[in-house]
C-alpha cells in the first residue's frame, strides 16, 4: 500500500505546482491547509508532504493590520516547515519517504513575487473580530482567507460599505474563504468569528 502511495506522490508532486500556478496564492493556501488537515486526520504523511509542497510555493507578507480594539498577536500562518515536521513524525522507519521529505526541505523555490498579506488574530470561544474597512478595486477578483491552527470552527463574513453581506463562509471548519468581484471600487468590512469549541489564534490573509 505504501509503495503505491509513494508512486502516486511521484506522479502528483510535479503536477501540484503546475495546478497552483493556475490558482491564486490564497486558493493555494486554502488547498494546502485542507490537504494537510486531511493528511493529519488519516495519518497519511504522503498527503501532508503534498500539502507542504504547495505551502512552500507561497510567500506571505506580514502586515500591521489589527481588528477594531485588538492588540498585536505574535505568530505566523502554518508553515511548510511545520507540515514537514508532522510528515516526518508519521514517516518514521520509511527511508524512501523520509528521503522525499528531506529533498523538499532543501529544494529551492521561486515563491510568489507578491504573496498574500496576513495578520495574526486571537479569539476566545464564541468571540469575533471586526476589521476596519479594507479597500478593494472594482472589477478585480477580491479574496479573503482565514485559517486557524487549532481544531476550531471559524466563520468569515464580508460586508460592503452599506453593511450588506457580500460573501460568507460558515462551514464547520478551521478555515474559511471568500472571493468576489466588486462592481466598483470600495471598502469592505471583514468579520471573523470563532464558533468553538476552544479559543484559537488565526491568520487572516487578503490579496
Amino acid at each position: 500500500m505504501r509503495r503505491s502511495l509513494l508512486a502516486a506522490l511521484v506522479c502528483l508532486a510535479p503536477s501540484l505546482p503546475a495546478q497552483a500556478e493556475t490558482a491564486s496564492p490564497l486558493q493555494v493556501a486554502e488547498l494546502s491547509a485542507r490537504l494537510y488537515a486531511h493528511g493529519v486526520t488519516v495519518g497519511d504523511p504522503v498527503l501532508i508532504l503534498s500539502a507542504a509542497r504547495l505551502r512552500k510555493s507561497l510567500a506571505p507578507v506580514a502586515s500591521d493590520r489589527l481588528p477594531l480594539g485588538g492588540q498585536p498577536v505574535a505568530g505566523a500562518p502554518l508553515t511548510w516547515e511545520e507540515m514537514l515536521a508532522t510528515a516526518e513524525g508519521l514517516a518514521t522507519g520509511d527511508d524512501i519517504l523520509l528521503g522525499l521529505i528531506g529533498d523538499l526541505r532543501v529544494e529551492t523555490t521561486k515563491g510568489v513575487a507578491s504573496g498574500p498579506v496576513y495578520n495574526i488574530g486571537s479569539l476566545t470561544n464564541g468571540g469575533n473580530d471586526i476589521y476596519p474597512p479594507i479597500e478593494f478595486r472594482g472589477g478585480e477578483y477580491a479574496e479573503v482567507y482565514v485559517e486557524a491552527k487549532a481544531a476550531t470552527n471559524v466563520n468569515l463574513m464580508v460586508l460592503d460599505d452599506k453593511g450588506r453581506l457580500v460573501c460568507t463562509d460558515t462551514d464547520i471548519s478551521h478555515i474559511a474563504y471568500c472571493g468576489w468581484t466588486p462592481a466598483t471600487g470600495g471598502t469592505f468590512t471583514l468579520k471573523v468569528e470563532n464558533k468553538g469549541p476552544a479559543a484559537a489564534s488565526y491568520a487572516l490573509m487578503t490579496n
